[in-house]
C-alpha cells in the first residue's frame, strides 16, 4: 500500500468505511502488462511510450453497449484503482518540492479512485467483449467502472 510522505496530510477517517450513497457496477476488467504496481507506469504518456497494448475485457451482461463504438477511434475509460489509498488529502509527488492537494493532482490516491484515459482503439470483438487498446496506466486486472467514445467536438476545449 502507498505510504505516507513527509508533509502529506491524511483525513480522520477512511472515505472507503463511510461511503454509502454510490452503487459503483464494474462491467469487466482492464488487462494490461503491468503486473504489480512498481512496474506499472504512472501515466499514460509513459506507458504509451514502453509501446505495450492493452486489452479491456467486458463482461457478458454488458456487451450489447458496445454496439456503435467501432466508430470511434478513441475511447475514454473509467476505472476503479482498486490497490490505491483513499485518505491522503495533501500529497507530496515525488517530482515536486511543495506538497499539493490531492483534486490538483493526478495521483490515483484520491477519496474516489476513479481513473480516465482516452486511448486508441485498435480492435473490438462484441462477442467476446474485449477491446483491444494502446496502452493503459493501471495493474492488470483492475475494475473497469464505464465506456465512452471521445468525440472531438464534446471533448476538445475551444481555442
Amino acid at each position: 500500500m502507498y505510504s505516507v510522505r513527509p508533509h502529506e496530510i491524511t483525513l480522520p477517517f477512511d472515505p472507503a468505511e463511510t461511503a454509502d450513497d454510490a452503487r459503483l457496477v464494474f462491467i469487466g476488467r482492464i488487462e494490461s502488462p503491468w503486473k504489480t504496481r512498481a512496474d506499472c507506469p504512472k501515466n499514460l504518456r509513459i506507458a504509451r511510450e514502453r509501446s505495450q497494448p492493452a486489452r479491456v475485457h467486458v463482461a457478458e451482461p454488458w456487451r450489447q453497449g458496445l454496439s456503435g463504438l467501432e466508430d470511434y477511434a478513441h475511447i475514454v475509460l473509467l476505472y476503479w484503482m482498486h490497490e490505491a489509498r483513499r485518505d491522503i488529502i495533501l500529497q507530496q509527488p515525488r517530482h515536486s518540492l511543495e506538497p499539493s492537494g490531492t483534486f490538483a493532482l493526478r495521483s490515483p490516491v484520491r477519496p474516489n479512485p476513479i481513473a480516465l484515459a482516452t486511448v486508441t482503439v485498435l480492435a473490438i470483438d462484441q462477442a467476446n467483449g474485449t477491446l483491444d487498446i494502446d496502452a493503459i496506466d493501471c495493474i492488470d486486472g483492475t475494475p473497469l467502472l464505464d465506456i465512452k467514445p471521445r468525440i472531438a467536438s464534446i471533448d476538445d476545449m475551444p481555442g
